[in-house]
């Protein structure tokens, strides 16, 4: 738990890949927690022009500013262009929210020296984090 707890805690930008407009989607409700606890939160979705009061962009590389965390609402078959773009951009995390797996993408993003966490929700993780300070 304690990668989990450093990625949380120095984290400040966090890119949200496929983060839908629509409040029913566990990435809304997800995305919108993180803002509350303080993080800058950048939409990724080329469907959405603006999500949370926040410029949307298409892709991980139309980002004009470094990403700390990116945080894949995808599934699973799209995680390995989202890792290569990840690294591209220089992010210091990938995390897959629950439901998303891809081992493989998991070890490329680990070979170039990201923090991973994978299967995982990063608003349940940053409560328990957030409960045990």
């Amino acid at each position: 738990m304690k990668r989990i707890s450093e990625i949380l805690l120095s984290a400040r930008t966090i890119a949200v890949v496929g983060l839908s407009a629509k409040r029913y989607r566990p990435s809304y409700g997800v995305a919108e927690y993180l803002k509350r606890a303080g993080y800058h939160v950048i939409p990724v979705n080329p469907e959405e022009t603006e999500v949370l009061g926040e410029r949307c962009y298409p892709d991980l590389d139309s980002i004009p500013e470094a990403v700390d965390v990116v945080d894949i609402f995808r599934r699973s078959e799209f995680v390995p262009e989202i890792v290569e773009a990840a690294i591209r951009k220089g992010a210091r995390a990938i995390w897959m929210q629950e439901g998303v797996i891809h081992e493989q993408a998991a070890h490329r993003a680990e070979e170039a020296g990201l923090a991973v966490a994978m299967d995982r929700c990063i608003l349940k993780d940053h409560r328990r984090l957030a409960y045990a300070s």
